[in-house]
């Protein structure tokens, strides 16, 4: 090759290389990043408290009202980022009875704060607002504000937000990385109907020709989870005694379902049940559990999981894994319920890390199936969830951009930690494990790597690799194998560098665990017949 052809070929791959790069750094843009940073405009001050007072006027599609943020004050700064999405528009934002400035950068409001925010001191602001916020246009996926009416052409409105997240319908810290601690919400409406909201109702109250619901919530609580249900609701009340002691159970439904509801939520004992066996108490035992009737198919919201899988079992009918076994309760209630777990009690602090969530939650279907019809059936069930894996994406997303990542999040990620599962051969163990993480990380935000070392050093076992493969790599391992005279060889290959993942095989009668790296390996055999055990998540591959 000569020097011009050579200089020719360098400066192609350079330019490639910036063309690279540009592109992806061109899939963001600023307001990603607004929305995605825990920025110096937000690290300084932590959320303790929400008083959230909004009415909602179904007439206009329109809400108004004021948060009360309460927080305390980590660093001596000036400058505080609030978020709210519009149309909806900030009336004015007061501090110790001064009017604050502020200015506007799309829905993220920088305010100018006149007082002294001095460390480790208690403050207060109050954001007043009002506005029609964005409509749902297909909840609970494409986030925003529900205005429907039921059969009986009664309003009926309720929210999804957390892909979009609460700035759509009140002003709020909105990132994940921060929970407030508590919340009491004020929340108003006609007075033929019902207003539930997270928590325990405090009381009723009229208000300006209104009846205003005062729901309050002790627990941390993510910003997407405080959610209103507004309608002719019907209650049903219950309790379990379940793992902390008396566990208050409610039900709200549409009036004309009372009957029905009695019947099916019948099962949400059992998963209870099923889910503190596996996983520890249920979380939020002083906020007790509910179900609400919602006009859009489910939302984990904590202490109050929206429902709308029209009292049928299955996934609107239809079983996810095509084993049969999803047939037989209603994934709604499984699924939602589960993230009382994972994705309330232990929350992702970026949503790049949103397999924290939904893998564990997914994987949890697969264990309720396991408690109502034995191991080998949760284990089909999880297997059958495989056709839904589309291994285009990686698991994680990026972070500080508010990616939220692909949809492999729930059944790669189930499958992943079934497979881990098997790596560990000790189902109790495994139990202490999940039962470990909820206890570690009890009402916290978190990041992958935190939930991943947990793991390891749980489990003893390095499983960094396995966890790099899964999460951060599309592709699936392949175990490649060939018999050569009385000599199994045999490596991973479609793998990161140093892949490292042990396999069970059964050769002829004999089951083997074998130690599988990116390098052939080869060991003597007394068969040629090799099967590798469905349990794992890999592809094999026999070379001729």
């Amino acid at each position: 090759m000569n020097a011009p052809t050579l200089k020719k070929q360098c400066l192609f791959f350079a330019v490639m290389l910036i063309n690279l790069a540009f592109t992806a750094q061109s899939k963001y843009n600023h307001l990603d990043s607004l929305k995605g940073t825990y920025s110096a405009a937000r690290s300084w001050w932590d959320v303790r408290h929400y008083d959230l007072h909004v009415d909602f006027n179904a007439r206009d599609s329109s809400v108004s009202g004021f948060n009360v943020i309460r927080y305390l004050v980590l660093e001596s700064k000036s400058v505080m980022q609030i978020d709210l999405l519009e149309p909806l528009k900030i009336d004015s934002i007061v501090q110790n009875g001064k009017l604050l400035e502020y200015r506007k950068d799309g829905p993220a409001y920088f305010l100018n704060l006149k007082e002294a925010q001095i460390k480790n001191s208690r403050q207060n602001i109050v954001v007043y607002y009002h506005g029609k916020p964005k409509v749902a246009v297909n909840p609970p996926w494409d986030g925003g504000i529900v205005w429907k009416k039921d059969t009986n052409k009664k309003p009926w409105v309720s929210v999804a937000c957390q892909g979009m997240a609460a700035r759509v319908w009140f002003p709020n810290k909105d990132h994940m990385a921060d929970e407030a601690d508590s919340a009491d919400m004020y929340f108003s409406c006609q007075n033929d109907l019902i207003c539930v909201s997270n928590g325990r109702l405090v009381g009723v109250n009229q208000w300006h020709g209104k009846l205003q619901y005062h729901w309050q919530v002790v627990n941390p609580i993510n910003n997407y989870n405080i959610i209103p249900y507004i309608g002719d609701y019907a209650n049903i009340q219950d309790t379990l005694k379940g793992k902390a002691g008396i566990l208050p159970i409610n039900y709200w439904v549409l009036s004309g379902n009372y009957e029905k509801a009695k019947v099916h939520f019948k099962q949400v004992k059992s998963m209870l049940r099923c889910f503190e066996d596996w996983f520890g108490p249920y979380p939020f035992y002083e906020d007790g559990y509910k179900l609400v009737e919602a006009p859009y198919l489910g939302m984990e919201h904590q202490s109050a999981t929206a429902y709308g899988n029209n009292y049928g079992n299955g996934y609107l009918g239809r079983d996810l894994s095509r084993t049969g076994w999803g047939l037989k309760w209603d994934f709604i209630i499984v699924h939602e319920s589960g993230h009382e777990w994972f994705g309330n009690n232990i929350s992702a602090k970026d949503v790049a890390d949103d397999w924290i969530h939904e893998s564990f939650t997914a994987y949890s279907e697969n264990l309720y199936v396991e408690y109502l019809f034995g191991k080998a059936a949760g284990a089909e069930y999880v297997i059958g969830t495989r056709q839904s894996i589309m291994n285009n994406e990686k698991i994680i997303g990026d972070y500080d951009v508010n990616n939220g990542s692909s949809g492999d999040l729930y059944y790669k990620g189930a499958n992943l930690l079934h497979t881990i599962r098997q790596l560990c051969n000790n189902d109790s163990v495994w139990k202490a494990m999940l039962q470990g993480l909820n206890q570690t990380f009890w009402h916290q935000t978190v990041s992958s790597k935190q939930i991943e070392n947990y793991m390891s050093t749980f489990l003893k076992m390095d499983l960094s690799k396995v966890f790099d493969q899964y999460l951060r790599e599309t592709k699936v391992p392949v175990f490649e194998y060939y018999f050569k005279k009385d000599q199994l060889y045999y490596r991973w290959n479609v793998c990161i560098k140093d892949f490292n993942m042990p396999l069970k095989v059964k050769i002829g009668e004999q089951t083997e665990l074998l130690q599988v790296t990116d390098r052939w390996l080869k060991m003597k055999v007394n068969s040629n017949e090799l099967n590798v055990d469905v349990n794992f998540y890999v592809f094999s591959k026999k070379i001729k």
